[in-house]
């Protein structure tokens, strides 16, 4: 059963029509890497799925609940589209930690806040708040960095930081884990290491979408590719058929542009 379904979207800005008619599915426990030329409407897809931008068509749905139809668009409270952001965890470019918290606290932060809003916070305040800060130390380690708990952020490597927004976007427990370029800002020698927590979390069935210029991760880590063209998806398979065999000329030139 499709955990996500993306149904026609479509994104304008001003004039210029950057998704054109975007559909797809995704299974619970899939990879789904999203490939392209920079402008082909990667980031802008992604950021359609996260509620940060409003797609002017088309319907998202996860686990068949329909969370957005362009069709009867209303005005949402900001509590709602935060309600339906929780559905997807998304890991940006660029960290986004916030610099005047420890590594422990940008995990736990988001946490604690929506703790505020359970029915039994204040009388059972205590246990919620540990339990928060040792799931968060939990996930820490998972991501290899049990050391730097009370580190800042201009204490840690860029590497570091990206695994500490990884950790912080588990937290939530969203269902679809979302990365936009995950080592695009990060040194050749240190993106490894996001990539293998990241191969960890696939190996573990984490559904997930990740925009991705990094093709041999891609292609080891997918159970399925969709490139885009122009604000299309030009061709969509596993991972093996579009990096094996690729159909179409555009899909051959992007690739032999990246790798060689």
């Amino acid at each position: 059963m499709a955990i996500l379904r993306v149904e026609n979207i479509r994104k304008c800005f001003g004039k210029i029509e950057v998704l054109r008619g975007i559909g797809f599915s995704l299974g619970r426990g899939e990879v789904l890497s999203i490939i392209g030329s920079s402008g082909s409407g990667k980031t802008t897809l992604l950021r359609c799925l996260n509620f940060l931008e409003t797609p002017d068509a088309g319907r998202i749905l996860v686990n068949d609940r329909l969370l957005f139809d362009a069709a009867g668009l209303v005005e949402e409270r900001d509590a709602d589209v935060h309600r339906k952001r929780l559905h997807f965890g998304l890991v940006f470019q660029n960290f986004n930690l916030f610099p005047q918290y420890t590594a422990l606290r940008n995990v736990t932060l988001a946490k604690e806040l929506l703790a505020h809003g359970q029915a039994d916070f204040r009388k059972d305040k205590t246990r919620i708040l540990r339990e928060i800060r040792e799931e968060a130390v939990s996930l820490l380690d998972q991501v290899g960095l049990s050391d730097k708990a009370d580190a800042y952020p201009h204490q840690l490597s860029g590497g570091q930081q990206q695994r500490v927004a990884i950790a912080r976007a588990l937290a939530l427990h969203p269902d679809i884990l979302c990365f936009d370029e995950p080592t695009s800002a990060l040194d050749p020698e240190i993106s490894g290491e996001v990539l293998l927590v990241i191969k960890g979390l696939a190996s573990r069935h984490f559904t997930m979408v990740i925009v991705t210029h990094e093709m041999g991760f891609a292609r080891e880590v997918s159970d399925r590719v969709l490139f885009l063209d122009d604000g299309l998806i030009a061709e969509e398979g596993g991972a093996e058929e579009i990096f094996g065999d690729p159909k179409s000329e555009r899909l051959r030139s992007f690739l032999h542009s990246v790798i060689t």
